[in-house]
This record gives structure tokens, sequence and C-alpha cells, in this order.
């Protein structure tokens, strides 16, 4: 089980843990999520970002080495900047979602600990006489995200050196700071006394189901088309060839796919991510990701349904062993 380098930190701060898929991150912070909600939407919200990791690409070849592989333009970074990309298999599946932030000597590459072996190992097979060479960054590195419509970020916090990029978990105004390790703590405890509420994962997720944010392994895996997920952001459609481009272009000329990843309201029994969607008996999807949306005000999922069943209002049946619940497919955000 991996442990965040916040984690014993954050224990002693009133965080309550909680494993998710094989890495242990705070659940809560104290009894009341919905006001951690509230941050993430109103204010600031802190966020222990420990199931992100970096990957530091560097070489003379490595901006058009990535530029052919990632499917956002990274060629047009300056030092400074960055965006979201995917890397897709040449049949335009997911093998992994990330960020991009590029350096005056190297591009790093945010991505979830629990897909870097698999966008290491891909990128790596496709290097053949390139001058790149992916590793981990110079020192250990912790993750925070600060998010909300008061996040601010500072290039020294707590006499740490920070490394800001402008990017948020759930599309909207927000942070990640590139920390050293060893100064994560302090950093937090300087963000928090500055106003920054403390966000565990029970209120982050509520807030990614609502705005419909795939997540690697859970919303969106290998066997994913890019088209059938909304990650257009991380999508260019000007830069011209990269690793599953074809058939990215293929699907958006033709306008549809056969499924698509949508957002649900939902009624009744707390259904698992993987149950069955139904529709006048035949099956017609299944969820993956559920939640306690405190926004939408109930139950709320994503799912991937079939084309025939994907237009906001269509009801649904989630059948889950003796319990049924009622799925309606809703416009994202939800709220």
């Amino acid at each position: 089980m991996l442990e965040t380098a916040l984690h014993s930190h954050l224990a002693g701060r009133g965080a309550v843990h909680c494993e998710e898929r094989g890495v242990v991150l705070p659940r809560r912070f104290g009894a009341d999520p919905a006001a951690e909600y509230a941050a993430l939407r109103e204010g600031a919200a802190l966020v222990d970002l420990g199931f992100r990791t970096v990957v530091r690409a560097t070489g003379a070849d490595r901006v058009t080495f990535l530029h052919g592989m990632l499917s956002n333009d990274v060629a047009s970074l300056g030092p400074g900047a960055g965006c979201p990309a995917l890397l897709l298999t040449i049949q335009g599946r997911v093998t992994a979602d990330l960020r991009v932030a590029a350096l005056g000597d190297a591009l790093l590459l945010d991505v979830d600990v629990r897909a870097r072996a698999a966008l290491v190992e891909a990128l790596e097979k496709l290097i053949i006489a390139d001058d790149v060479e992916l590793r981990e960054p110079g020192e250990p590195l912790a993750l925070i995200g600060v998010e909300g419509p008061g996040a601010h970020a500072a290039l020294t916090l707590a006499g740490v050196p920070v490394r800001a990029q402008r990017a948020s978990e759930l599309r909207g105004p927000g942070f990640v700071l590139h920390v050293p390790a060893a100064g994560a703590a302090a950093v937090w405890d300087a963000l928090a006394a500055a106003g920054a509420r403390p966000c565990g994962m029970e209120a982050l997720e509520s807030r990614r189901v609502e705005v419909g944010v795939p997540r690697i392994g859970v919303d969106m895996d290998g066997a994913t088309l890019a088209l059938e997920v909304p990650v257009e952001d991380a999508i260019s459609a000007t830069k011209g060839c990269y690793l599953g481009q074809e058939v990215v272009a293929r699907g958006t000329a033709r306008g549809h796919v056969n499924r698509r990843l949508v957002g649900l309201r939902l009624e009744g029994p707390e259904p698992p991510p993987g149950a069955p969607l139904v529709r006048d008996g035949k099956e017609a999807g299944r969820l993956t990701s559920v939640a306690r949306a405190f926004g939408a005000g109930g139950l709320a999922a994503l799912g991937f349904v079939r084309r025939e069943c994907w237009e906001p209002g269509t009801e649904l049946r989630v059948r889950h062993g003796h319990a049924v619940t009622l799925a309606r497919v809703a416009d994202l955000p939800l709220a």
C-alpha cells in the first residue's frame, strides 16, 4: 500500500484516511465534508495529490518526440507553460492521461501513480534513435492541489521553493504545486494558515463526478476510446500526427461513437461502480464512478451508455444484488 509524502503529517491534523486502489489518501478532515466541498467551489481548498507522480523527460529530442506521441500541442509550450494530454494506443485507446509542464531543460509529465508504469513502458518502446530519457525527478516531489476561485500560488512558501502549474483536478480554477517532499508539510501548513481549507477525497470525488472529469483506471482505461470520454481539452484538433490520431480524426469526422461516458442522477440505494445499467430488460451500459454529490443534492454517477440511451432525461435501471436504483441521464455538469 502506498502512503503519500504527507500521510503522517495530515493524520496528525485530523485527516481520516482511506485506501483507494492501493494508495492511502485523506478521505476527509473532521466531520464536515460538505464544508470541504464548499471550499472547492467557493473558496480555496487544499488537496493531497499523492495519487499522482512526476516523470521527467530530458534530452535534445524530448519536445519533438513527445509532440509526436501525445494528443496535445507540446511543441508550442514555452518554459513555465503546460497543458493536459493523453497517451493513446495506435487504436486510439487511452493508456494514460497526464499534465505536461515545460521547463527550460525538461518536460515534466504529471501522471496518476497507478498509470506511471504503463506510460513509461509505452513511451520507451517508441524511443528508437531519439535523444530522450525518462527518469525520476531530480529530488522526490510531493504534489499539492490548491483548488477553487480563491486558489493562489507563490514561488516560495515557508522558505521552500515551489513550482506552480495552473491546473485543476476539476477543470476549474486552481494550481498544482510541485514541492520538494522534505518541505511538503511546511508548505501545506503555510497554505492552510493563509486560508486554504484541507479537503479530502470524499468532497473531491463529489465534485469530480458532478463536473464529469474521467479518472484513469476508473472511468477510462486501455479499452476506452478517447472519443468515448469528455477529454476534449487534452486533444488538439490542429497539431497533426500523434499516436492514435487517425482513429480520433476518423471518429470525429464520422460524428459519433457507439457509447459515451455520461452523467447520471441516481434515486434509490447506492449501487457499486461496475453495476450494469439496464433499459427495457436489456443491458445498456455500466456505472464507473458513484459519489454522494453535495451540489447535485443526492447520489450521482458517471457511466458508459450506448448511443440510443445517452440523451438527457433517459431513464435506466441499475441492478445490484436484489436492489434496483433509478438512473436518469443528465447534462454535465450536474451542479
